[in-house]
């Protein structure tokens, strides 16, 4: 079966990607040496927590058996970074998640999802074919009583939004494919607003405007920037990123908005974009704008929060006027997350539809 083509999104946001931290955080770290028994309790238990969406697991067998033999052999093996959540006191895994699977489906027995049992490959002879159940008891031993080294913060300052941890997740996660950011976001933001996120990426409109679903979360991306714009626009400051961090980390629990606060303003608005402007929405070329998306969506929002729009021809209308104004397509094509170009496109979206019957 051929899968269909991820949708192209343009987003020029500039030097986003190389941000300045644009203030200095109170973190508290320690150091923490686990016996690898204990280790294997609390993630069985929960106690230290993969997020749900974190990347899976991607190592080979070989390369857990690998790990593995480094243990049983009484090798040093990689630390792990662990991040305390303040309301659960459960540690989240920021690095290290590889190696925590691996020791959770060797002492349970399985090799990831497979089904498959764990018995070491590619090891020295006296490991090859061991499960952990037919480890000679001085070889389990020295397993159980291994130690990692886990390194765990805490944000102290500012404590409403978690902030730092995204940037050290950002910094340190090594599984792989490096992660973008609504992926990092996800991970350290879990609770009712990310799952909410998720709900809202499966509305019809929105897949039809937008196509398959994004692997990386660029489309639940998209709705959290035009949510976060729709409620927060006031507060916006560059970078895009941190602006949208602290929206998600604040919100995370649906203290500022409700869900169906949030609900509204994104179904509605994705609605009346899909019947009046069709599925070739926010495309000023062949690729979704993003910067045309936030803007043209918080117009339209801020137009329906007085009533509902009954004249499709006319939006239709402002609309292509908006994609032929040089000053506002400026604001949209290069260097799109400074603060006067997301301040001038989302005003001149918000004056064209607000008359719009």
């Amino acid at each position: 079966m051929i899968q269909e083509p991820e949708p192209a999104i343009e987003d020029n946001l500039g030097d986003d990607s190389d941000e300045v931290i644009p203030f200095k955080y109170s973190i508290t770290s320690y150091g923490a040496d686990y016996p690898v028994d204990s280790l294997f309790k609390r993630i069985d238990d929960g106690s230290i927590y993969v997020p749900p969406f974190q990347r899976g697991f991607v190592w080979t067998l070989k390369q857990a058996s690998r790990f593995i033999e480094s243990l049983l052999l009484g090798l040093p093996v990689p630390g792990i970074f662990l991040a305390k959540e303040q309301e659960t006191q459960k540690l989240l895994v920021i690095d290290g998640q590889q190696r925590l699977r691996t020791l959770q489906y060797f002492y349970n027995g399985i090799f990831a999802d497979s089904g498959r049992e764990f018995a070491l490959k590619g090891v020295q002879t006296q490991f090859n074919g061991v499960i952990y159940k037919l480890l000679p008891d001085e070889d389990r031993r020295r397993l159980d009583d291994s130690i990692i080294h886990a390194t765990i913060v805490k944000q102290d300052e500012p404590s409403e939004d978690d902030s730092s941890i995204y940037h050290i997740f950002e910094r340190l996660n090594t599984g792989g494919i490096r992660l973008q950011p609504q992926e990092i976001r996800a991970c350290i933001y879990h609770g009712e607003f990310s799952d909410l996120l998720k709900r809202l990426n499966e509305n019809k409109s929105w897949r039809a405007i937008l196509g398959p679903a994004n692997k990386n979360l660029r489309d639940q991306e998209l709705i959290l920037r035009f949510l976060a714009l729709y409620f927060s626009a006031e507060k916006y400051k560059r970078p895009m990123k941190a602006f949208l961090n602290s929206y998600m980390g604040k919100n995370r629990h649906l203290k500022f908005q409700s869900e169906e606060e949030l609900c509204q303003a994104f179904v509605r608005t994705i609605e009346v974009a899909h019947k009046c402007l069709g599925s070739k929405a926010f495309r000023p070329k062949r690729a979704l704008n993003a910067a045309v998306f936030d803007a043209v969506m918080v117009g339209i929002a801020r137009r329906l929060a007085r009533g509902n729009i009954l004249n499709c021809e006319t939006l239709e209308a402002r609309y292509q006027n908006l994609l032929s104004n040089d000053n506002f397509l400026t604001a949209c094509q290069t260097q799109t997350s400074d603060d006067e170009k997301v301040n001038r496109r989302v005003k001149l979206a918000t004056n064209a539809f607000t008359d719009v019957e």
